[in-house]
């Protein structure tokens, strides 16, 4: 029964790295469903916990599957039943399968279950899931029987016609995965079911077992024969050889198992809401002897103060931890507190960390203690911080960065200088003090080879352009120092270096380096210089850069920058420079690739500046261009707006007339028939209207082809509505009688349909 026993493991091994196929997700009611099970009994908190995690909607499936492996393991009756009872529930896929999941687990890891046979039933119901995945994982979950117990459930279920269909060749693929030669017999005996569904199946599972299904059946009797023949041992291990490749895939998976501990406490620390308990809860684990559980705080800890949700509670309970894991044992973890500690800047670490870069052999390990010491030192010298420490430590702390410049590891020359920046960005040291470590940031980088150390000159740049940005209270000094290397970068094949070098030049001044930059490096190689010149000149622009911005508009992803930038430039100018531009916006050949709404945004600077410095030319063309971009872009109420203040500023009434037709199409398009009619009575009083007049021949495109939507009959109803005037108006009449004629019975045109026969 041992070797059965083995050999049952090593099999299981081979059913585990078998593809498990996501099943619909319906979690509707989990939580409700199971939690009404349990009717007796008060839940321990560390069981309701762990229920709450598999039957939460929100748990993941990894949060799920630990919890029911927690569940399973426990003896607690209780947890049982939550288990079961989740089983139970027929629309609860996701915590089904995590159920069945955990079982896989226990039987894998040869965990022994008491009172197995506890979940023979509820496996066998789980066979009937609609979602053929769960079902799957109920039968690789059978595993946890011994053959002779479950070769009669799973016999009785495919013999059973008005069970499922899916759940029978669930019990099917259940007889492929068990490791006894009786089930391959059985599984050869069905190829001849007179149900061909089932038959096929069992066809396809002897075809994954390597086992021929013969071509009829005096075939499918000697294949049992041989089978019978050979006995246990010669079918399990033929069978071992054919899914070694799987076994050795499921030894890796299991070897990955050992990290599940540690996703039980993720599941356990996400599932804590008060900011308290938790920092309580990583300060305990910080502390833990077992070096996988630190590294595991330590991560929790990084990922509090990087991302959205920050415990305010975290510095006081893990602090005092955290200062002595500085000089812990474990280089990992020396290394991860280090990096930790950069970001816990509420921490006052300097001490414990300038001790520990004395002693510290591993290189990266003491690189990042470096760090962390600099921005411990920059947090405690900012004004009004709690953190007080003896301007001796930041003084140790330059020394230290300055031998790291001295270093012949380029992470270690960038992190020396990563901290001098920081701390000369501060005050506190004299200009002589200050002098001396901007000195070895200038020899570091003359040192350094332009061809093989291009990237480590970049970041060097970029230290010394930060110290001349104005946050910097060496700002003067580091000018005059490190100007002209600026200028001489820009020279440089290597885009980084060109970058720091422009962000050093920007920095210095903004308008000095648009004005040099804009003559040479608008079109530049590298997209981050190029978005830097645009963005500088929609600071510092002047009309002299709108030309070169011009040309990006329409062309790249450039283009919105370049166009927000000319619009700051636009805003800021005169009217006649905005009158030089008309052309460009306006003309047919116009050069700049604007759209519409830019071409409006541009018009609508023109008109105030027109207006405020009263260019009453420049305003008609203006509004004259809005209207027509409005009516093309379907605003059709600023349209008719635009073209009332040109009909109301028209110098005569023979302009005053050509601008009556735009109108009109504005309200026939909007449509606003009602505004048309009165624009059309309006005509009438003032004379008759030929069948030429521009007005009649908008009326007649109208009626002729109106826009989607509309119906030409609103019209004619409000055109005969209009009061006549004194005088006769026969040719209007007579264009109005015919329109009634050819069109009073027409429908309203939709243009979105084709045309039907």
């Amino acid at each position: 029964m041992s070797t059965k026993h083995s050999y049952l493991t090593l099999l299981v091994l081979v059913s585990a790295i078998q593809p498990w196929f996501p099943g619909r997700r319906d979690d509707a009611g989990l939580a409700t469903a199971a939690a009404e099970s349990i009717t007796t009994g008060e839940l321990d908190p560390r069981l309701k916990l762990t229920r709450d995690a598999l039957l939460d909607k929100g748990s993941s499936d990894e949060m799920r599957l630990n919890a029911a492996t927690v569940m399973l393991l426990s003896e607690d009756p209780l947890a049982r039943q939550i288990l079961l009872d989740a089983l139970k529930q027929s629309g609860s896929e996701a915590v089904r399968r995590a159920v069945c999941k955990a079982l896989i687990r226990a039987g894998t890891n040869q965990q022994p279950l008491k009172n197995v046979s506890d979940f023979e039933e509820p496996l066998l119901a789980v066979f009937a899931a609609e979602d053929p995945a769960t079902a799957r994982l109920a039968a690789e979950a059978t595993l946890i029987f011994d053959y002779e117990s479950i070769a009669e459930p799973l016999g009785k279920l495919i013999n059973d016609g008005s069970a499922a269909l899916n759940a029978r060749i669930a019990a099917i693929y259940a007889l492929e995965l068990h490791p006894d030669v009786r089930a391959a017999v059985a599984l050869v005996k069905m190829v001849d079911y007179p149900q061909k569904e089932l038959a096929a199946e069992a066809r396809k599972a002897l075809e994954e077992l390597g086992i021929p299904p013969g071509d009829d059946p005096r075939a499918r009797r000697q294949v049992i024969n041989d089978l019978l023949t050979a006995g246990q041992t010669a079918f399990l291990q033929k069978r071992l050889i054919r899914k070694e490749a799987r076994i050795r895939a499921a030894r890796a998976e299991l070897k990955a198992w050992q990290d599940r501990y540690l996703r039980a406490l993720d599941d356990l620390y996400t599932a804590i809401s008060d900011d308290t308990r938790r920092a309580k809860f990583l300060a305990e684990h910080l502390a833990d002897p077992e070096t996988a559980v630190r590294l595991w705080a330590l991560d929790k800890i990084r990922q509090d103060r990087v991302g959205t949700r920050r415990n305010p509670k975290l510095p006081a309970e893990v602090g005092p931890i955290l200062t002595t894991l500085v000089s812990a044992e474990d280089r990992q973890v020396r290394l991860k507190t280090a990096i930790v500690l950069s970001f816990m800047t509420e921490v006052n670490s300097a001490e414990q960390l300038l001790a520990q870069i004395e002693d510290e052999q591993d290189p990266q390990v003491r690189a990042e203690l470096l760090g962390a010491l600099g921005r411990a030192c920059y947090i405690a010298f900012l004004p009004n911080s709690k953190i007080k420490i003896a301007p001796e430590i930041r003084k140790q702390t330059l020394n230290w960065a300055v031998r790291f410049l001295s270093e012949q590891s380029p992470a270690d020359v960038q992190k020396g200088a990563e901290v001098i920046k920081l701390l000369l960005e501060q005050d506190g040291l004299d200009e002589n003090e200050a002098q001396r470590y901007l000195q070895a940031l200038l020899h570091k980088y003359k040192a350094l080879n332009s061809d093989s150390d291009a990237s480590l000159r970049a970041e060097l740049l970029n230290a010394m352009a930060g110290l001349c940005a104005p946050q910097s209270t060496r700002r003067v000094q580091a000018k005059k120092l490190f100007g002209p290397l600026f200028g001489a970068a820009l020279a440089e094949k290597t885009d980084l270096v060109r970058e720091a070098a422009v962000d050093g030049l920007i920095y210095i001044d903004k308008s000095a380096a648009l004005k040099r930059l804009r003559t040479e490096f608008t079109d530049d190689p590298s997209v981050t210089i190029r978005k830097k010149l645009i963005a500088l000149a929609g600071e510092v622009g002047t009309r002299e850069d709108l030309p070169w911005l011009a040309a990006k508009i329409g062309s790249n992803s450039e283009s919105e920058p370049a166009w927000q930038a000319m619009l700051k430039i636009f805003n800021g100018s005169d009217a006649a420079v905005l009158e030089k531009w008309l052309s460009a916006f306006l003309g047919e050949n116009a050069g700049i690739g604007a759209s519409e709404g830019q071409k409006i945004a541009f018009l609508e600077i023109a008109e105030r500046k027109a207006a405020t410095e009263n260019k009453p030319k420049m305003l008609t063309t203006v509004r004259k261009k809005l209207a027509e971009l409005y009516a093309q872009t379907g605003q059709f109420e600023k349209a008719a707006e635009y073209l009332g203040r040109l009909y109301e500023a028209a110098p005569d009434p023979e302009a005053k007339k050509g601008i009556l037709p735009d109108l009109l199409q504005v309200y026939l398009h909007w449509p606003k028939i009602d505004l048309a009619a009165k624009l059309v009575e309006s005509c009438l009083a003032v004379g008759d209207l030929d069948p030429n007049n521009a007005v009649v021949r908008s009326l007649e495109g109208f009626f002729a082809e109106p826009p989607a939507g509309t119906d030409p009959n609103l019209l004619l109803d409000a055109l005969g509505r209009i009061k006549p005037p004194p005088e006769p108006r026969p040719m209007w009449q007579e264009r109005f009688k015919q329109w009634i004629i050819r069109f009073g019975k027409a429908k309203a045109v939709d243009k979105s349909e084709p045309d039907g026969t």
